[in-house]
């Protein structure tokens, strides 16, 4: 339960506008079926699964892969490790570090030594 200082685009915000718009939530931004309650984690869980299901997705996705898919791309964009631990809210840089994967990509940046000869 700890707050989060997280970038959001212009997009993101546009589309929260209309969605205020239309269902003025209460309480809570997303609320569940009845004014005021939050929205359950079941919910959200069952929305990823359609979303999964339509996009033909194979893999076993979770709510936290998300999460991982989000700090991931962090980084193959070139966000600083340290930014990534502060946005995930990780106490430990070891905790980041093990979270985010190197990628194929990532891996394909490095130059060789060889090419400086």
């Amino acid at each position: 339960m700890k707050d989060r200082v997280v970038p959001i685009s212009d997009k993101v915000i546009a589309m929260l506008r209309d969605y205020y718009k239309i269902y003025r939530p209460k309480k809570w931004l997303f609320e569940g079926q009845h004014p005021g309650e939050q929205y359950s984690e079941s919910s959200l869980q069952e929305i990823l699964k359609i979303a999964i299901r339509k996009a033909r997705i194979k893999k076993p996705v979770t709510l936290h892969w998300l999460r991982h898919s989000y700090a991931t791309h962090l980084l193959e964009a070139g966000t600083d490790l340290r930014y990534i631990q502060e946005l995930l809210g990780h106490k430990s840089s070891k905790t980041t570090e093990i979270y985010t994967h190197v990628s194929e990509r990532s891996l394909m940046k490095i130059s060789s030594p060889f090419d400086d000869l």
